[in-house]
């Protein structure tokens, strides 16, 4: 999602929670990896793997001069032959710890396997977040979390357009990135970012992820 599109959403969003919320829940997010410069691991359930959401956080990390935003995306599965930076499995989350960010993103309910592992994680103290569909039993984990809203029932309108998992995905990695430019560099204007932003719409995706 380019910046254009982002702030078109956000004139649609005004007068509504989504705006703030996302941005309050990309603070917490800062603010938990800022201190420890680094250690954020990003996980999916079993069904779903949130490498979107792990290629904007690295774009965001690169632009923004925030290096701890740039997360290590954590796998259920690890397919033979996958690069090093996508070949972490689940056991990343056996040695999470102390200084260390565990931000989940699931659409569904996570799993009891997922949840014991993110159990031990904060145990060990690691900082739990969750992005998700309002999961109760990951919410009660988390130290801080944002649920995007319910899928509407067939027929009726949806209580926020355009406004799903995916697109809170793209409004937090924006937020993460857009207010935490380094003094030294100054701030870029906001047109200097929709150049940006404008030129990656026609550029393939990023061979990282």
């Amino acid at each position: 999602m380019d910046a254009v599109r982002v702030a078109l959403l956000r004139e649609v969003l005004a007068g509504t929670e989504w705006v703030q919320a996302t941005r309050r829940f990309a603070g917490a997010l800062r603010s938990s990896v800022a201190p420890h410069r680094g250690g954020l691991l990003l996980v999916g359930s079993a069904a779903y793997e949130p490498w979107h959401l792990a290629a904007h956080l690295d774009d965001e990390a690169a632009w923004s001069g925030l290096p701890e935003l740039s997360p290590t995306l954590v796998r259920h599965r690890v397919p033979g032959g996958a690069p090093a930076h996508l070949a972490v499995g689940l056991g990343r989350l056996e040695a999470a710890g102390r200084g260390e960010t565990l931000l989940v993103v699931a659409p569904g309910a996570p799993g009891a396997g997922l949840l014991e592992r993110v159990h031990d994680a904060r145990r060990n103290g690691a900082t739990v977040l969750a992005l998700d569909g309002g999961d109760r039993d990951l919410h009660a984990l988390a130290h801080d979390a944002l649920a995007a809203p319910p899928a509407p029932p067939a027929g009726a309108p949806a209580a926020s357009p355009d406004l799903d998992l995916d697109t809170v995905q793209h409004l937090v990695s924006a937020a993460a990135g857009e207010n935490c430019l380094p003094p030294s560099r100054g701030r870029r204007r906001f047109r200097d970012r929709l150049a940006r932003l404008a030129d990656q719409l026609t550029a393939p995706p990023p061979p990282r992820w």
